[in-house]
């Protein structure tokens, strides 16, 4: 019996049954080959709690952003579950100081690893499906990402340079060109005001906390203004 996983599954409010499941779940595979026991390891649960995931981020990401067009939906739901944000989960619920390694990997290995720290995430989900049930592997899930789906900028969806610079060339063979005109704030929080323009012709103007962002809100304008004319 692993203290440990039972502390951590007490301290995310998860009334387990079957603690073997979960043991399974945090469970490297280099921990088989250091041991003289066989144990089973999260690869296959990874594999329920990815299905799981998906299913229940897709519901989360429909209900909650409503104004999203399809394509929207869908590339939100891809950022929420590629590799990074799960991994990032996983260290916020500090499933990264109890997953059972074997001797040929170290625990900061683990730690600093988002692919076997997106695994253990996915393969926790797996379990808490199988030893639970869906509702509360839902429950669990919305806990976690339902913030981050509300709050989540639809801008950062959207490639407005690139959808800018591809319509000026359908029409014309030249770039267009991004003027940092002004900066204001103290040196940790800037605003930068850019502004966008073709043939010394200002497109667009748009601020942002970055350099990337003003452009990329420069391009908005630019093209919001050329649906209008």
């Amino acid at each position: 019996m692993d203290n440990n996983i039972i502390n951590l599954l007490n301290s995310l409010n998860i009334k387990f049954r079957n603690l073997a499941i979960y043991e399974q779940a945090l469970t490297h595979p280099s921990f088989n080959g250091d041991t003289n026991n066989k144990h089973k390891d999260y690869e296959k649960l990874e594999f329920m709690g990815d299905a799981v995931l998906g299913y229940v981020t897709a519901d989360l990401v429909y209900k909650n952003r409503p104004e999203m067009a399809e394509g929207d939906l869908t590339k939100l739901r891809s950022a929420l579950v590629s590799t990074k944000p799960l991994a990032n989960y996983a260290r916020r619920l500090k499933l990264d100081e109890c997953v059972r390694i074997g001797h040929s990997i170290t625990l900061e290995q683990v730690r600093q690893s988002d692919k076997i720290l997106e695994n253990v995430f996915e393969a926790l989900i797996g379990a808490i499906y199988l030893d639970l049930n869906l509702q509360t592997a839902y429950r669990f899930i919305k806990s976690i990402l339902i913030q981050d789906i509300i709050d989540f900028d639809a801008d950062n969806l959207t490639d407005y340079k690139s959808k800018l610079q591809e319509e000026i060339q359908n029409e014309h063979r030249e770039s267009v060109t991004y003027v940092t005109v002004s900066t204001s704030g103290p040196a940790h929080d800037r605003t930068f005001k850019v502004q966008v323009l073709y043939n010394d012709i200002v497109l667009g103007t748009g601020n942002g906390k970055s350099k990337k962002k003003a452009e990329e809100m420069a391009a908005k304008d630019a093209l919001s203004k050329r649906r209008v004319l």
